[in-house]
């Protein structure tokens, strides 16, 4: 029987895979001598073309799988592979044709490509420029480098002598891009910033004209990477998370949020430029489609080389602040994030995972009261049993990021001890888009002890209080319901009712047009920030986000003995980032050692049980109760 029929039957969900994939070993460029500009410069190319080649080659099929990403001692792009290509997988019967290097590479997918866009080196934001032309055009990224050796050479100057169908710099080597007159190609005057310029001519002619998907973008790094390529770990230029966002003919950026200094990458520019042309372009992408589609932003602030005080990023903002306030920014322009954040931003072949093909429906179990009572919950008149106990649940994240639940999730998933204490999983159920095969893996390896909801704030990242009317920033529309309507079906998909966490940060509050709108796919739980204790908004449990634990198990167990004990109400919610659930297993010993009245609940058990107490307590309902966080 073919895997066809077994499909047809509903025996398996995977679509009939390729006959072979080719198969390329990118990791050489993870090696390079940090103090050496021209080896730098290569793991930068090499890096660059093969992404914007994949993108382009895994547009409508999968074909090509690059192996660069390695975390915690483990190889995360043969992890995944390895996976799919288990007993009865997608993969499973699939052939691995290893491709020796990058001239073959290139061969092989020639047919695939248009040729060459060409940009400046003089110019860090016309990387990204590249990566935009080369999503819409089939273009392959190279940077000029007349050098001998260089890619230029070695692809465009000879080897295949790539032509060049796009330049970003002109015929004789010089800048395109100056920051003097007017933009090319436009009648705008010059910003006085070349980086600036070539985001705004970029804007003229591609988003605003519908050549790229505006519903795509992507934040990350330009080649002002090479300036300081040992501020993180090799891989965090991100280059290999820009093939996803080619095969959606994304438009790239990468410009700072702050309206009262310069960027590092452009000290000469007029404070507030990258500012104002962040916002031309995500009110031009919203032209296009904001209105009927949320706009899909990758990557994050590369804080560890611009826009925040790291060292050598030259700002003077933190980094959790300016977090949030390009959250809010993109916000405000119907738009989230799919948070790549530094330093685990790094993930590849996510154009390649696109095609696994999903189950429609992945259930969930859910508690009833008739549970809560079996197990001694409720009393015989169906009220809340306290008798001292005080319930806790563990918001297990931070996953809002494609790149992070597949860096992370080959340690944290297979460690030991998960299943023996129940943990609330929270993924943002967006990254189906870049790892599908991850979230089908974890529901089908899953304990009954592992429990999942949707991470901050839904499916994506941003402020659902930047969606209210009025809307600062924008002045647009509110967009509640476009946001709805986009969560729906990926809740519906995975079968979540719970959303972990919404961070506020800089945004209002939820109002009441707020809570309606979450009220519409997450009906069993909330945990936002700027809301009272407690709220029963009709039949949605709100709960406020309560503190973030500490990274030793010890002193984990004593921040949660403390905070239970001065609030007021019997349910608390904390939060840890990247702990695994040997370490959950260590706090809740601690717990029941030293204080057994503290009892983690399952996800399901605690919200069924918070609702219920919720409606027998009309103070805590209306949120009338004060407790500390």
């Amino acid at each position: 029987m073919t895997a066809t029929t077994l499909c047809c039957l509903g025996l398996l969900a995977y679509a009939a895979p390729p006959p072979s994939i080719g198969i390329y070993d990118l990791t050489y460029a993870l090696k390079f001598d940090a103090g050496d500009s021209q080896q730098v410069a290569a793991a930068w190319d090499h890096a660059h073309a093969v992404a914007t080649l994949q993108g382009i080659v895994n547009r409508d099929g999968p074909r090509l799988y690059v192996r660069f990403v390695a975390a915690r001692g483990v190889q995360c792009d043969d992890y995944w592979l390895d996976r799919l290509s288990a007993p009865g997988q997608w993969l499973e019967r699939v052939r691995r044709e290893p491709i020796p290097d990058l001239t073959t590479l290139i061969n092989t997918y020639r047919r695939f490509i248009n040729g060459v866009v060409l940009y400046d080196p003089k110019v860090p934001a016309t990387s990204n420029l590249a990566s935009t032309l080369a999503g819409v055009e089939d273009l392959i990224a190279i940077r000029y480098d007349p050098r001998g050796g260089s890619l230029y050479s070695t692809l465009v100057a000879g080897g295949p002598r790539l032509p060049v169908v796009r330049r970003l710099l002109r015929e004789d080597g010089t800048s395109m891009f100056t920051g003097q007159g007017t933009i090319p190609d436009t009648d705008m005057p010059s910003t006085g910033s070349a980086k600036c310029d070539a985001y705004l001519w970029l804007n003229h002619q591609f988003i605003a004209t519908g050549k790229v998907d505006a519903a795509f973008a992507a934040f990350y790094l330009d080649a002002w990477w090479m300036n300081n390529p040992a501020a993180a770990s090799p891989n965090q230029h991100t280059l290999t998370n820009h093939d996803y966002f080619v095969a959606h003919r994304a438009f790239f950026f990468d410009l700072g949020i702050w309206g009262d200094e310069t960027p590092v990458d452009d000290p000469k520019q007029k404070p507030g430029t990258d500012l104002a042309t962040l916002k031309a372009l995500l009110r031009t992408a919203y032209d296009q489609v904001g209105a009927q589609r949320m706009i899909h932003i990758g990557g994050f602030t590369p804080w560890a080389y611009k826009y925040t005080n790291h060292p050598k990023a030259g700002g003077k903002h933190e980094g959790v602040p300016t977090e949030w306030e390009l959250t809010r920014i993109a916000s405000a322009y119907n738009a989230f994030i799919d948070a790549d954040a530094l330093g685990d931003a790094a993930m590849a072949n996510a154009s390649f995972y696109q095609h696994f093909p999903l189950q429609p429906y992945y259930p969930q179990p859910w508690t009833t009261r008739q549970d809560l009572a079996e197990r001694g919950y409720l009393d015989s008149h169906g009220h809340v049993r306290l008798e001292k106990r005080q319930f806790i649940i563990f918001y297990v994240g931070d996953f809002d990021s494609a790149a992070w639940v597949y860096q992370w999730m080959p340690k944290l998933w297979d460690d030991p001890k998960r299943g023996q204490v129940p943990l609330m999983w929270c993924i943002s159920p967006v990254v189906e888009r870049r790892a599908p095969m991850v979230l089908d893996y974890l529901r089908r390896t899953a304990t009954h002890a592992d429990y999942f909801a949707a991470a901050d704030n839904g499916a994506g990242y941003l402020n659902p209080g930047m969606l209210q009317a009025p809307r600062a920033v924008s002045a647009l529309p509110e967009a509640l319901d476009l946001w709805a309507r986009h969560c729906q079906p990926f809740y519906r998909r995975w079968d979540l009712t719970i959303t972990g966490f919404i961070i506020d940060g800089y945004a209002p509050g939820l109002s009441t047009a707020g809570l309606d709108c979450y009220a519409r796919f997450s009906p069993n739980g909330i945990m936002p920030q700027q809301v009272p204790a407690t709220l029963l908004h009709g039949d949605l449990p709100v709960l406020r986000a309560g503190y973030d634990l500490p990274g030793d198990p010890a002193n984990a167990a004593a921040l949660i003995t403390q905070r239970v004990a001065v609030r007021t109400i019997p349910f608390h919610w904390f939060r840890a980032i990247l702990k695994s659930p040997s370490w959950y297993a260590e706090v809740v010993a601690r717990l029941k050692a030293e204080h057994p009245e503290i009892e983690l609940l399952d996800a399901p058990t605690f919200f069924e049980l918070y609702r219920t107490w919720l409606k027998e307590h009309p103070d805590a309902a209306q949120g009338k109760i004060d407790s500390p966080r």
